[in-house]
């Protein structure tokens, strides 16, 4: 498991591009047949991905690394499918889960295997999993259950649907500090979420996805008055801190997983950032 430290804004100032990537940037998560894991001591996410192809993949880490019997023991999950159809068993009981939909695992559940239903298009599943206090029941949504919100407009270039799966509120997922969902940006739009905005009260992790082999997100993030940018490809993520802005724009339209930890779950707790203070 990679793991990957806090950083206070005063020090992110002096970093150059490598020491940016490398601080912030989850490059090579989705490896076929590989449990892949990245630790942040940022609000302890574990961020990661299992491709199963020729096997079924475990959730099974070296457990000194999280101090527990098994993963699940102190923590939630959640799971969003970016390929192709695939089941995922939780002490079990399997769930079907289709390309942008969700499971949510609660705390306790100690067996968590990951399959794929074809070869020939494996599912690719992403995962976040935050510390949780309280066990909450195993759910799935697709899309539809989602309660799709459209926002932004062509003039802008950020014509937009976000799916909210696990949140607290009427019709979400129920967790202890998780949220995550997904932001699918129209064809022809390139931007998400301009004007930007901070939440001192937690932190997030995106990961683009659906963008063609040779298209990019210039990503930004730092302080709203020190803003630096990080050049992002398909299937990579972002750990975004509580100090720093999150925002991009690409080279086409693409798709994004957010999630977010922290002191609450409420979606609308945000600091938002006049564009005449962009810096």
């Amino acid at each position: 498991m990679q793991n990957r430290y806090a950083a206070h804004p005063n020090e992110v100032k002096n970093y150059d591009t490598s020491r940016l990537r490398e601080e912030f940037l989850m490059e090579q998560l989705f490896a076929t047949d590989e449990l892949v894991t990245v630790y942040s001591h940022v609000d302890r996410y574990i961020v990661g991905t299992a491709v199963p192809q020729s096997k079924d993949i475990a959730l099974e880490v070296n457990l000194k690394d999280i101090g527990t019997n098994f993963f699940l023991e102190r923590r939630e999950i959640g799971i969003i499918n970016v390929g192709g159809h695939g089941t995922v068993t939780a002490d079990g009981q399997g769930y079907e889960i289709g390309a942008k939909e969700c499971l949510y695992i609660g705390r306790g559940v100690k067996e968590v295997v990951f399959k794929s239903n074809g070869n020939d298009q494996p599912a690719q599943f992403y995962f976040v999993s935050t510390p949780a206090h309280h066990t909450y029941p195993t759910v799935k949504a697709t899309q539809e259950q989602a309660q799709p919100n459209h926002l932004g407009s062509i003039e802008s270039s950020n014509e937009r649907t976000i799916y909210r799966y696990i949140h607290q509120g009427e019709g979400g997922i129920q967790s202890c500090q998780l949220v995550m969902g997904i932001t699918e940006l129209d064809k022809g739009n390139m931007w998400n979420t301009m004007p930007a905005h901070t939440h001192n009260r937690r932190s997030e992790v995106y990961l683009y996805f659906n963008l063609p082999e040779d298209g990019v997100v210039f990503h930004m993030m730092g302080e709203p008055n020190e803003t630096r940018h990080l050049v992002v490809r398909d299937r990579q993520a972002i750990i975004s801190p509580s100090w720093s802005i999150h925002s991009g724009v690409g080279t086409s339209s693409y798709t994004f997983c957010w999630a977010m930890a922290g002191e609450n779950q409420t979606f609308e707790d945000m600091d938002g950032v006049a564009m005449k203070d962009l810096k």
